[in-house]
């Protein structure tokens, strides 16, 4: 299997739901931040090294999935859309910076903020190293915070060419990635998951 999706979009893009449109469309898994979850030991130290300039092997970590989506991939996405000439890039955004910042404020970052327990600690490392990388120190500042969304954004937008560049909202649905790859729009709703209430309960936020 290789890459026929390179997702570009910053997490809290609608990544979760992505990730299970994606695997139905092209029979394959995606990879997602719920990966690294499953493989700590080997996956951590690879994408915390690539925060820090180290190559990577992309085909020996991503080599039997079909497409990749939200963080840490998704800060690659440039080196993943070289080594994956043939992938369409996807750019998942929000309606606005400040949109995103809601959701994300409540979510991911809020969950940053807690003391990880002994098992996470590697994880948690790499991620504040690579959201310092890729947003800047104070990634927690509501204003530096939307201005690295949109200036990855915009990045993505000036970079990939028109004809490989897929940009997709939540509400979007099937169309615009099914146009791209070439299949059919599946008789089925689109998925919808990982709401902002659903990931608070999840990582045990308001408890």
């Amino acid at each position: 299997m290789t890459l026929a999706v390179v997702g570009a979009g910053l997490g809290r893009t609608g990544t979760v739901s992505l990730k299970g449109a994606l695997e139905q469309l092209l029979g394959g898994p995606c990879y997602h931040m719920t990966e690294v979850f499953s493989h700590l030991d080997e996956h951590v130290p690879v994408w915390h090294g690539a925060t820090r300039g180290e190559p990577v092997d992309w085909e020996a970590l991503l080599g039997g999935y079909r497409a990749s989506v939200d963080w840490p991939a998704s800060a690659f996405w440039r080196p993943l859309s070289e080594a994956y000439p043939g992938a369409i890039v996807l750019l998942s955004v929000r309606d606005d910076a400040q949109t995103w910042w809601r959701s994300a404020d409540r979510t991911v970052f809020d969950a940053m903020r807690k003391e990880p327990p002994p098992e996470m600690a590697a994880w948690y490392a790499m991620v504040s190293d690579l959201w310092r990388s890729t947003m800047g120190e104070s990634w927690d500042d509501p204003e530096v915070a939307m201005a690295a969304y949109e200036r990855h954004n915009a990045e993505v937008r000036a970079s990939v060419p028109p004809e490989r560049l897929v940009e997709w909202r939540p509400g979007d649905g099937w169309a615009p990635l099914c146009e791209a790859l070439g299949v059919p729009v599946p008789d089925a709703p689109f998925p919808h998951e990982n709401t902002t209430a659903d990931f608070r309960a999840m990582a045990q936020l308001d408890g």
